[in-house]
């Protein structure tokens, strides 16, 4: 491990806990006066928050604070100050997450630029290393790529000259829903679904909070009772059935999961922002309340490692879990969490929440206050000019819930008080095998790849290194060389020291009493040390 050709190994963190939260419960007992409402209401939002994107994109880096200013005052007079002040919030994120995108996109394009003429200047046949992949196979393979780096580098070059221009492309509604409607086969929707989908997604109904108003939100306005009101827009105002242009709904709210916290904020009136939105398939309405609060401080990296550890390696379908004590050493038998990730966005987020809800309360059970996860990335990792072929193994990559498992773990384990360690996952699994594969597998445990590798990722997060042992080389038979193992510090009851001096001889040839014997008896011959001769000693002269 001590190559140089090694990458740096990162010094591992724990990580921060979650900043905001955001609950959801459905709009039960609508009556068909509050859905005509809602969706007035929500085309007419939709529009102008359409209208206001446009209107940013058109400014690109020229944007300041005045043509803000000037778009809010616009959108005053078609809704009210409060929904002006929320378009224009959501438009500049919108745009800011744009940006952010873009650049991605285009350190793609770079790093596969690199790959495909690195590749290209290689021989046909030429084999690759670990280190830089080798040539195409074959002659067609390598005219097809020049064609597709030719393909890519007139990508970056657009990208680049939008990026320098402050261009970017947004399309209110998503982009597949938009290219669906010229597939509608593939999408097995017909046009009028897509059509209902695809207004619904353009609606705009959702408002900022704001601390020290009523209830935290002056615009959608819900009440500790869970009594829904919306602020209408000017020309909407017809249609108000409370005072000061608001329409109440006839549904009421509860929020199960937090619902004592988010009663505390709204009695307080601290900032609540709400957001209404509809879920086509199921014709069902629901409303969505997220709040932020000040960062939870973390615990200190010492106190959270003082009840041991549990290594956490994440697979496409499993996370392999080990509890290690205070010295790196593996203890009981490794854990196994499934979840199954085929189908929609809303099975995969449950599998992820069930697997681990279970992780959390087996560290609860064992009184584990840390658990070790690798800071993964992927997104470098998943190009095909990178893999090539290896279509299998690239979409094995991208199932890997990396991102939405770090957040809805650091999230759940925050309510538990378990601090979550985010570690290098550089070697993890090479060094894990290496190393813990073969000393744990027994007649009655088999201990796979990805089980080592949680506890190298365990190990790490302690400051241990991987490897069992770190033995020095020894001057001699006798342990010269002091304590031979990182596991155990030098106060803890039975680790491992230099042996104790037994008496008597060193091979099992002798007999056990032999040490005794040995020290009663006289010897029969005495080498003298000024001669090589040897001389036989009378044992006449021993006695009295």
């Amino acid at each position: 491990m001590a190559d140089s050709k090694l990458r740096p190994i990162a010094a591992p963190f724990v990580a921060l806990g979650p900043t905001g939260v955001a609950v959801r419960d459905r709009l039960k007992v609508l009556t068909p006066e509050d859905e005509k409402v809602l969706r007035l209401v929500g085309t007419h939002l939709g529009s102008l928050a359409s209208h206001d994107l446009k209107a940013r994109c058109a400014d690109g880096l020229e944007h300041d604070s005045d043509t803000w200013a000037s778009r809010k005052r616009d959108l005053t007079a078609e809704s009210s100050s409060r929904w002006a002040g929320s378009i224009t919030k959501a438009t500049h994120d919108q745009w800011a997450l744009s940006r952010r995108c873009q650049l991605a996109h285009i350190q793609s394009l770079e790093a596969g630029i690199k790959t495909i003429a690195h590749r290209l200047s290689q021989p046909i046949g030429e084999k690759g290393t670990k280190r830089a992949p080798g040539g195409y196979r074959s002659k067609q393979e390598w005219h097809a790529k020049t064609r597709r780096l030719a393909t890519l580098k007139d990508r970056l070059e657009r990208e680049r000259t939008d990026r320098e221009a402050g261009v970017v492309h947004v399309v209110r509604g998503g982009k597949r829903l938009a290219r669906n409607r010229h597939n509608l086969e593939a999408a097995q929707i017909t046009e009028t679904q897509w059509r209902e989908r695809w207004e619904a997604e353009r609606w705009f109904l959702a408002a900022d909070g704001e601390s020290g108003k009523r209830f935290g939100n002056e615009t959608i306005r819900v009440s500790p009772e869970g009594e829904v009101s919306v602020k209408l827009p000017a020309p909407l105002a017809e249609y108000a059935n409370a005072k000061h242009g608001r329409y109440v709904l006839a549904a009421k709210v509860s929020f199960p999961h937090r619902g004592t916290e988010w009663a505390d904020r709204v009695e307080a009136n601290r900032a609540v922002a709400y957001r209404i939105h509809l879920d086509v398939a199921r014709g069902r309405w629901y409303l969505t309340a997220s709040w932020t609060f000040p960062i939870t401080r973390t615990i200190p990296f010492d106190a959270a490692l003082a009840h041991g550890v549990i290594g956490v390696d994440t697979n496409a379908d499993h996370l392999a879990a080990w509890r290690l004590d205070i010295h790196g050493n593996p203890c009981g038998e490794p854990r196994r969490f499934f979840y199954d990730l085929p189908g929609t966005a809303q099975h995969r987020d449950a599998q992820v929440r069930h697997a681990l809800s279970r992780l959390l309360n087996w560290a609860r059970s064992w009184g584990v206050k840390a658990i070790a996860v690798e800071d993964l990335d992927f997104q470098a990792e998943k190009t095909r000019e990178k893999h090539g072929r290896k279509h299998r193994f690239r979409q094995l990559i991208s199932a890997m819930p990396t991102g939405r498992l770090r957040a809805r773990l650091t999230s759940m384990a925050d309510q538990t008080g378990i601090a979550i360690i985010a570690v290098d996952p550089a070697y993890t699994s090479k060094w894990g095998a290496q190393h813990w594969q073969k000393p744990l597998t027994g007649k009655t445990r088999m201990t796979t790849r990805h089980d080592a590798a949680s506890i190298a990722i365990g190990r790490r997060a302690q400051g241990h290194p991987i490897r069992r042992r770190m033995t020095p080389p020894p001057h001699d038979q006798s342990d010269c060389v002091g304590h031979r193992t990182v596991q155990a510090d030098s106060e803890a009851p039975g680790r491992e020291e230099p042996r104790p001096r037994v008496p008597g001889p060193r091979t099992r040839c002798v007999p056990l009493d032999a040490a005794r014997t040995r020290a009663t008896r006289t010897p029969k011959t005495v080498r003298d040390v000024r001669s090589d001769q040897v001389r036989v000693q009378d044992s006449l002269l021993l006695t009295d």
